[in-house]
């Protein structure tokens, strides 16, 4: 073949000059990150493909992975640090030198430690999480309880009824399974390595059973789908609950060995008969009947929760709790083909090796610092997170109770994340001092002080690990564009200028994850040696290990009554039980208010394109649904005159957005689904701006009253 042919064929060679650089792409789900083969010439990358070797993508990417270059190479890159010198939002900034900026940030966030306090400060995380440890550790050792991060609206409020229940969460034993329960889970979208499994397991006679308010790619695969009123899952759980107690399908010797408040949680749940679960949820009650039976009485049987779309409702923590129960009911706790606990390894993966992970995150006990955001009103998250509670934090900025927060440095914050993002914008405008670093010029980073340009994954270094135990330490497939920094070098950099007594952070970034491995045996230098990585030394797996080392509950046993709550009930009204509450904006609970407005508005998921704001700037991604569109149920569009592509308006007491009808058969009568993310349909600015979980604070985004009409009509 000649030279030219095999130029034109991105052929890899010494003659072509063309070489393949593992790395991977960490643009969504952390615990799917696919392997990258990219084909590199002259410094620049001119193909993209999945990693064969990668154990745990094996060679697959979606359309997200396979816009890398137009994500690596986008415009909107940020080229320069850059110093604000109009009015905030103005775009007006100039060019400053990295040293400069450093300098900057240092003596800001200095003079603040020592004129008003460090716990003025707020340290944020967005996406991506991978720099989390770090900032975490930087923000503690500079002395503010105020580190924060996008769980705020993500996985933290279901670890957090795990938690309550079993002391600790249970992953789902997909490969040992014979009966798959999935609770709005949609891995064909959020996590294709994952749906890989679960297809293979389908085709082996796996049953699977699907709650989901929509029909999704999921929900075609299962044997029973509980299509559900968006917010009424708690409803539905205790009404299967219900079943599985009344027909005796339930482990009663584990029950009785093992829960704390059954009798009351027993004579609860009495009311949730299947006929009235099917009025609350629209659930058939035969279907209902079904899938409790299915679930109780095949064995193995595996819970998989999702992260987020159960907890974004106003009555989500107690929705999911109720949900969880159903795993200890069935004696599915820590047992081969259930959910099993094992510990996290780095960054919430549980990879089944032993890590300093915690300790490396704590190192000051809360004890020591001011109380965090949101300590007064989420005393529960406080107990159960290492976190402030971020929806919180513009609260505390306007109001300046218990204390004023001045200062902020963010990787990756995106005001629109809000409830009333305007609301948040509001707070940023406010802050004496904002220090912004992203991949692209966001709106956000319009209103900051400072903004630094951070690199991509294929820019840099980073260890990733993954919960089968597969890891991998990446290197850099091209030098970092322009002139930007990855995150890493950006912290530790700053670790050395502010006032913090942290000697291991002062050693740098490989020196940090050594620290945090070393319990395992693994290095930085001798993952290096494996650029396509490898499987991580395993810790033996043991099942049952309540049998010897009880729940990590108050009452060392799984808590239907949960002690926790208990604590909280005069001062914030929790509920210890399970207890169902409609959301706070629903038919059921403000039936005054759906008169005028009686559709239920559902947002907060995602396309397969789309991960948040992240790739709707990339022509091959927005190509596949370029203008913001609402699902609404063919039979509601009928009524109202609205076909296909027609401009709506939906309006709630707050706002009002217009976007483009789509048609849909996945979504329930009176339900108007729309996907989060595009900024000239921002769904959040119709939302109330503490529109909360009471007790976890995630926003009730998937669940609140609103109206649609024809534009024009």
């Amino acid at each position: 073949m000649k030279l030219e042919e095999k130029l034109r064929a991105k052929i890899p060679g010494t003659d072509t000059g063309i070489e393949i650089k593992k790395t991977i792409c960490s643009i969504c789900n952390p615990h799917s990150h696919c392997g990258l083969d990219l084909y590199v010439k002259d410094g620049e990358i001119i193909k993209v493909e999945g990693m064969l070797e990668h154990k745990n993508s094996r060679g697959t990417l979606c359309s997200k992975g396979a816009s890398t270059r137009q994500y690596v190479y986008h415009k909107d890159r940020l080229r320069s640090p850059l110093r604000r010198v109009g009015p905030k939002g103005s775009n007006n900034f100039e060019e400053i030198s990295w040293e400069e900026a450093y300098e900057t940030i240092a003596n800001e966030f200095n003079k603040l430690k020592r004129e008003k306090g460090p716990e003025h400060a707020t340290f944020f995380v967005g996406y991506t999480k991978w720099m989390r440890p770090f900032v975490q550790r930087l923000a503690h050792t500079y002395g503010t309880p105020n580190y924060c991060s996008e769980s705020s609206t993500c996985f933290k409020a279901m670890n957090m009824a795990w938690k309550l229940n079993f002391g600790a969460m249970g992953g789902p034993d997909i490969k040992n399974t014979n009966c798959l329960l999935v609770w709005t889970a949609n891995p064909m979208y959020t996590n294709t390595t994952q749906a890989e499994i679960i297809m293979d397991k389908k085709e082996r006679g796996m049953k699977i059973i699907v709650v989901d308010p929509r029909v999704t790619p999921m929900a075609t695969l299962a044997d029973i789908h509980l299509q559900l009123r968006p917010g009424t899952d708690g409803a539905l759980a205790l009404g299967m609950a219900n079943v599985i107690i009344s027909e005796g399908w339930y482990d009663k010797e584990y029950v009785d060995q093992y829960f704390h408040g059954f009798d009351e949680y027993k004579e609860y749940i009495k009311d949730f008969t299947p006929e009235k679960v099917e009025e609350i949820t629209a659930v058939p009650k035969e279907l209902l009947i079904e899938a409790a039976r299915m679930y109780s009485n095949v064995k193995p049987a595996a819970f998989m929760p999702s992260a987020s779309p159960v907890v974004h409702h106003t009555n989500g923590l107690q929705n999911y709790r109720a949900a969880l129960l159903l795993v200890g009911l069935t004696g599915n706790f820590d047992i081969k083909g259930g959910n099993l606990v094992k510990d996290d390894s780095w960054l919430e993966s549980t990879s089944g090796f032993t890590s300093r992970y915690i300790e490396y995150i704590t190192p000051v006990p809360f004890e020591k610092m001011k109380a965090r955001i949101g300590s007064d009103e989420l005393p529960v998250w406080m107990d159960l997170t290492y976190e402030a509670q971020a929806m919180l934090l513009p609260k505390q900025i306007h109001s300046e109770k218990p204390y004023p927060i001045t200062h902020l440095i963010a990787f990756g914050i995106n005001y629109r994340m809000w409830p009333d993002s305007g609301n948040m914008l509001k707070a940023l405008k406010k802050l004496d001092f904002f220090v912004n670093a992203d991949i692209f010029m966001t709106d956000t980073c319009k209103y900051a002080d400072i903004v630094l340009p951070v690199c991509t994954s294929v820019e840099r270094n980073e260890l990733k690990t993954y919960n089968n135990g597969f890891v991998i330490y990446t290197q850099p497939a091209i030098d970092p564009l322009f002139n930007s920094k990855p995150d890493s070098e950006i912290i530790f950099e700053l670790a050395k200028r502010l006032d913090i007594e942290d000697e291991l952070m002062k050693k740098g970034y490989e020196a940090n994850i050594d620290w945090v491995l070393e319990p395992s045996g693994m290095t930085v230098e001798e993952l290096k040696k494996f650029p396509f990585g490898t499987m991580a030394p395993q810790n033996p797996l043991v099942y049952k290990k309540y049998e010897k080392e009880g729940f990590k509950t108050p009452s060392g046993k799984i808590e239907c009554s949960s002690e926790v709550l208990k604590k909280y009930q005069e001062s914030h009204s929790y509920d210890p039980l399970p207890t169902y509450r409609p959301s706070e904006s629903s038919a059921e609970a403000n039936p005054e208010l759906a008169k005028e407005y009686p559709f239920i508005i559902n947002t907060g998921s995602r396309l397969p394109m789309y991960i948040h704001s992240r790739t709707f700037r990339l022509p091959w991604t927005r190509s596949l649904r370029p203008e913001p569109a609402a699902d609404i149920n063919r039979e509601d569009a009928e009524a109202l005159g609205i076909e296909q592509d027609d401009e709506i308006i939906i309006f709630t007491p707050k706002g009002s957005i217009q976007v483009k009808a789509n048609i849909s058969d996945m979504i329930l009568k009176g339900v108007v689904s729309i996907i989060h993310g595009y900024k000239e349909a921002d769904v959040n600015t119709i939302i109330e701006p503490y529109y909360i979980d009471p007790i976890s604070g995630f926003p009730g985004f998937k669940s609140f009253l609103g109206n649609i009409e024809k534009v024009g009509s």
